[in-house]
């Protein structure tokens, strides 16, 4: 098969020829104002189109509609994303996603699971909209659980190194081949250097999860971006963080270092109401936040894939494809996602983003395929 369409990288036209994986990239002279780049990847995304990955009861026909609505949006490959909650819940959704995972024509998507907490601060601001009941400290028997359920997926964990356990368990973790990522932190300076050095190598959702105030510095935020062995998961949804702090942490970062994340959870894709996240109840708003009922809270994102993807140009200052680095190549390689960390290139994974592009920074996605094989439209 083949598929042609204008480098996002270089600006040349290129035509691919692929099956599962790319075995053929070559400059044409056929003319098209489509752009072609690899399939986006989102690492933290915890429900979408009002299917809840934090629920064990979430059927799959659920979340095989929530993939096909973010296929939608440029992704072809995804992390769910299980936030804190009782031990049982966590493990039954886990189970559910890896069934879907197993089962679903789309579950080829899934290319394995973040958990997000339990192991974060208890402290209000930095825990988020995390319940205060089920955080609980590292514990490497929980995880083998975790892994147990998932069959030896789980991808990503997002944890506090403030707590006494972090620097041993982020060794653990790592040396068995999961990317610990720092996130939900009230950590010291010294505490955030200790688990880079136990090995963790991402911050979850820079910039927020954190405290409405905070000192002048040394804080939590300055040591993270400062710290060039972590990459960046950002939020670009122009709710989580405004224009300034994109900028910033663009620029402290660099492009390599930034991974565009959408933490979207259930209300995703939806109309405006009220969606359920574990054992929890969440409001869309009027003006696409999405906040823990009764209260202003964020709880998560309604953002689309190919929105962060214009936000990140269009808010933080970046070029077309440094955005798509972010949004594709850097969370491959962030979490060592094989045959996904060298682009458009002989021997990676056939996962491909076709959309049109104006020069108002809008985007719009016209297909998306996943290991050869078209998932949109």
């Amino acid at each position: 098969m083949t598929c042609n369409g204008i480098d996002y990288s270089t600006g040349e036209t290129i035509e691919i020829e692929y099956g599962v994986a790319i075995s053929k990239v070559t400059r044409t002279e056929l003319k098209t104002d489509v752009f072609l780049s690899p399939g986006w990847i989102d690492l933290q995304v915890n429900g979408y189109a009002g299917a809840d990955y934090n629920s064990p009861e979430t059927t799959t026909e659920e979340i095989a509609r929530s993939l096909r609505v973010q296929f939608s949006c440029g992704v072809a490959r995804c992390l769910p994303t299980i936030i804190t909650g009782p031990p049982a819940d966590m493990l039954g959704a886990l189970r559910n996603l890896m069934r879907a995972k197993e089962e679903l024509a789309e579950g080829g998507a899934i290319e394995g699971f973040h958990i997000e907490g339990p192991h974060i601060s208890p402290e209000d601001g930095p825990r988020g909209a995390h319940p205060k009941a089920w955080v609980r400290p590292p514990d490497l028997d929980e995880f083998a659980r975790w892994q147990e359920a998932a069959r030896g997926q789980v991808r990503l964990i997002t944890l506090s190194p403030e707590w006494p356990q972090a620097t041993r368990y982020i060794e653990s973790i790592v040396a068995q081949g999961v990317v610990a990522s720092i996130g939900h932190t009230a950590a010291n300076s010294e505490q955030i250097s200790e688990a880079v050095r136990a090995g963790a190598t991402m911050s979850t959702h820079l910039g927020n999860g954190s405290h409405d105030i905070l000192r002048r510095h040394p804080n939590y935020i300055w040591d993270q971006l400062a710290e060039d062995g972590l990459m960046a998961g950002l939020i670009a949804d122009g709710i989580h963080l405004p224009a300034a702090f994109l900028k910033v942490a663009l620029r402290a970062k660099g492009i390599e270092r930034v991974v565009l994340v959408t933490d979207a959870s259930s209300p995703a894709g939806c109309e405006p109401g009220r969606y359920p996240i574990g054992r929890q109840v969440v409001e869309l708003t009027e003006d696409d936040r999405v906040v823990l009922a009764g209260s202003n809270r964020l709880a998560g994102s309604a953002l689309r894939m190919h929105r962060g993807v214009e936000n990140l140009m269009r808010l933080g200052g970046a070029e077309l494809d440094g955005a798509i680095r972010m949004a594709s190549v850097n969370p491959a390689r962030a979490v060592n996602i094989p045959g996904r960390t060298q682009g458009l290139a002989p021997g990676e994974r056939a996962d491909f983003t076709l959309f049109h592009f104006d020069p108002e920074s809008r985007l719009k996605v016209v297909e998306t395929i996943v290991g050869g094989r078209q998932v949109y439209p």
